[in-house]
C-alpha cells in the first residue's frame, strides 16, 4: 500500500471514529454485527454451492436421475435461504447508512454554525470551497462508501481464504517436465494460478484508475461551484433583472459548467479505458482456469464435477482477490471524499483552535472599547489605538469616509472579526446587529419577524404591533403566508423588517451598520425615535453617513480622526 493510501486510511478512520464511540454506539455496533454476520453467511451458502455444484455435474455425468433431482431440491433451499439473506443485509445497511449520516450531518452542522465558523472560513484567503455541498453531498456518500467497501473487503477475505483451500485440494500437483534434470512439481498450481492472475490484473487497474482520483475531487467542486452561482442568481434576481445582466450571468454559468463538462469527459475517458481492461479481465477469468486443468480431464484423471468445482472455485477466488479492481471506481470516489471531508475538518480545527487576540468581555452594562486595533486578514492595520465608552441608554454614532473600517469595527465589537487586539467589555443581555442589508430566512413572515428568535414565543397581537410600529402594518394579514420574502420585499422594507426584530427581542447593546440606508429621512427618524425611546434603554452604537443621524446620538466618533493610522 502506497505512503498515499495508508494517509487516506488514516484520515477515513479519524472521520469514523467518532460515530462508533458516540452515543448510538451500541445501535451501530449491532447492525453491523447482524451485516457482517449475514455476510459470512452468504459466503457460506457460496462455498455450499461450490460443492453442490460437483455433485450435480457428477449426477449428469453417472445418469442418477433420483440424484440429479435431490440437487436441484438442495439448490432451491440454498438459493432461497441466500435471497431472503441478501435483501435483509441490505436494508439493515442502508438503515446503518442513514443513521450515520444522520449523526454526522448533525456534528459537523454545529460546528460549522458554531463560533461562527461558517463566517469565518470566508475571511482569510485558505478558504474551503462548497462546506455546504461538502455536508450536503459528501456526508451522504461517505458513510455508504465506508460500509460498502469496508464490507466487500471484509467478505472477498473470507471468501478468498474459504476457496483457497477448496482449490488447494483439488488442483493437486503440477508437474514440469525439465528433460534431463528431471521434473518440477508446483503443488496447487490452481490457486498459484489465480494468484499471479490477479496481481497482474490489480496492478494494471491500479495505473490505469489512480487519476480518478483527482478527477472525482474536482468534479465534486465544479458541479458545486456551479449549483452556488445558480443559486446566487435565484436570491439576487431583481438586480441582474434591472442591470439587463442576463448574458453576462449565462457567459459565468457557461464557463462553470464548461470546467464541469471537461473535467467529466476526462472522467469518462480514464472510465472508458479502466472499464475495458476490467471487463475483459473479468471475461478471460472464466476461460482461463479451463485453459489450465482441461489436459488432465482429457487424459480421463478427473471428473465433469471436478472440472466444474474446480473451475467455480478459481473464478471464486480471482474475483475475491480482484476486489479492489472492480471497485476501484468506488474506491476513487470514495478517496476524494474522504479528501474533501477531511480538509474541511481540518479548516473548521484551525478556526476553533485559532487565537481571538480581540477580547471580549460580557459584564457589568454599556460599552466599553480600550486600546482597539483592526487587522485585515492579510495583516495590515486597518485602525489602531480605538477607545470609547457608551453608557446604558446613550447612543454613539461611529462616521468617517469609506474605506476606514467602520463596519469591520462594528464586526470587531460583536465578536464576530478575529483580527486584531484590544478589550471589548460589553453589559450584560442580549446583543442585537443590524447590517445595511438584513437576512431575510426562507418560510412564513411570522417567523422572518421573530428570527433569530422562535416564533412560538410572541402572539399575533405582538408581531402585530411591532409591524405596525415599523411601518409594515399592511404586511399583517400575511404574518402565516410562506413567501421568497427577500425578493417581494424592497430593501428598504426589509430594513423596516429588521428594526420590528429590534422591537421584538429588546436588546440589551444594539449595532446598526447603515441600518437605514435605504429609507427615507422621515422614516429613519421615526425608527430612531423609537429606538431612542424604549423603557428598557439599550446602548446604541450605529455606523453611517447622513448628517441627520446625529441628532438622534449622544455621542459623534469620527473615526478617521480619532485613531492614530498606520500603514502596512
Amino acid at each position: 500500500m502506497t505512503a498515499q493510501n495508508g494517509g487516506t486510511l488514516r484520515e477515513a478512520w479519524a472521520l469514523a471514529r467518532p460515530y462508533w464511540f458516540s452515543e448510538e454506539r451500541w445501535t451501530a455496533r449491532l447492525l453491523l454485527a447482524a451485516i457482517i454476520g449475514m455476510s459470512l453467511g452468504l459466503v457460506g451458502i457460496n462455498v455450499r454451492l461450490n460443492y453442490w455444484r460437483a455433485d450435480f455435474y457428477n449426477a449428469l455425468q453417472n445418469y442418477d436421475e433420483s440424484g440429479f433431482f435431490s440437487q436441484i431440491a438442495l439448490f432451491t433451499v440454498l438459493a432461497g435461504i441466500s435471497v431472503a439473506v441478501g435483501v435483509y443485509q441490505v436494508y439493515l445497511q442502508r438503515m446503518l447508512e442513514i443513521k450515520w449520516r444522520r449523526w454526522m450531518t448533525g456534528v459537523y452542522l454545529k460546528e460549522w454554525l458554531g463560533n461562527q465558523t461558517y463566517y469565518r472560513l470566508q475571511l482569510g484567503g485558505d478558504t474551503t470551497d462548497n462546506p455546504d455541498q461538502r455536508i450536503a453531498d459528501d456526508l451522504d456518500m461517505f458513510p455508504a462508501h465506508t460500509l460498502n467497501l469496508t464490507l466487500g473487503l471484509l467478505t472477498n477475505i473470507v471468501q478468498a481464504v474459504s476457496f483457497s483451500m477448496i482449490l488447494w485440494s483439488l488442483s493437486g500437483p503440477l508437474t514440469i517436465p525439465l528433460g534431463s534434470l528431471g521434473a518440477v512439481q508446483i503443488p496447487g498450481y490452481m490457486f498459484w494460478a489465480a494468484i499471479l492472475y490477479t496481481l497482474i490484473g490489480t496492478g494494471i487497474a491500479i495505473r490505469l484508475g489512480r487519476p480518478l482520483v483527482g478527477l472525482n475531487f474536482d468534479q465534486q467542486r465544479f458541479e458545486a461551484d456551479l449549483r452556488y452561482s445558480l443559486v446566487r442568481l435565484r436570491e439576487n434576481s431583481e438586480s441582474v433583472a434591472f442591470y439587463r445582466g442576463e448574458a453576462r450571468e449565462f457567459t459565468v454559468f457557461w464557463n462553470r459548467f464548461g470546467r464541469a463538462f471537461s473535467n467529466f469527459w476526462e472522467i469518462m475517458r480514464r472510465k472508458r479505458l479502466l472499464g475495458f481492461f476490467i471487463g475483459g479481465y473479468s471475461q478471460a477469468a472464466y476461460i482461463f482456469p479451463y485453459l489450465i486443468i482441461v489436459p488432465r480431464f482429457f487424459a480421463e484423471k478427473l471428473q465433469l464435477g471436478v472440472i466444474q468445482q474446480t473451475a467455480g472455485s478459481f473464478i471464486e477466488l480471482q474475483d475475491s482477490l480482484s476486489y479492489l479492481i472492480d471497485s476501484y471506481p468506488e474506491i476513487a470516489s470514495w478517496q476524494s471524499e474522504v479528501s474533501r471531508l477531511s480538509a474541511f475538518r481540518a479548516q473548521v480545527a484551525k478556526i476553533e483552535a485559532a487565537p481571538h487576540p480581540i477580547e471580549i468581555r460580557h459584564e457589568g452594562e454599556g460599552i466599553a472599547v480600550e486600546g482597539l486595533e483592526i487587522s485585515l486578514p492579510d495583516g495590515k492595520i486597518l485602525a489602531s489605538g480605538l477607545g470609547f465608552e457608551v453608557a446604558p441608554g446613550q447612543a454613539l454614532l461611529v462616521t468617517g469616509p469609506t474605506g476606514t473600517g467602520k463596519s469591520t469595527l462594528l464586526r470587531a465589537l460583536a465578536g464576530i472579526w478575529p483580527y486584531g487586539r484590544g478589550a471589548v467589555r460589553l453589559g450584560d443581555g442580549p446583543v442585537f446587529f443590524l447590517p445595511q442589508r438584513p437576512y431575510i430566512p426562507l418560510g412564513t413572515l411570522r417567523h422572518a419577524l421573530a428570527y433569530p428568535g422562535e416564533e412560538a414565543r410572541f402572539d399575533s397581537e405582538r408581531l402585530a404591533a411591532v409591524l405596525e410600529q415599523a411601518g409594515l402594518g399592511h404586511l399583517t394579514p400575511d404574518l402565516d403566508k410562506a413567501d421568497l420574502w427577500a425578493q417581494r420585499l424592497s430593501i428598504g422594507e426589509q430594513q423596516r423588517l429588521a428594526f420590528a426584530r429590534v422591537f421584538l427581542a429588546e436588546p440589551a447593546i444594539l449595532f446598526l451598520d447603515e441600518a437605514s440606508s435605504a429609507l427615507d429621512e422621515a422614516g429613519e427618524a421615526h425608527l430612531y425615535q423609537l429606538l431612542r425611546g424604549m423603557p428598557h434603554r439599550p446602548s446604541i452604537v450605529s455606523v453611517g453617513h447622513r448628517a441627520s443621524l446625529r441628532r438622534f446620538h449622544d455621542v459623534v466618533f469620527d473615526l478617521a480622526s480619532s485613531q492614530d493610522k498606520v500603514t502596512a
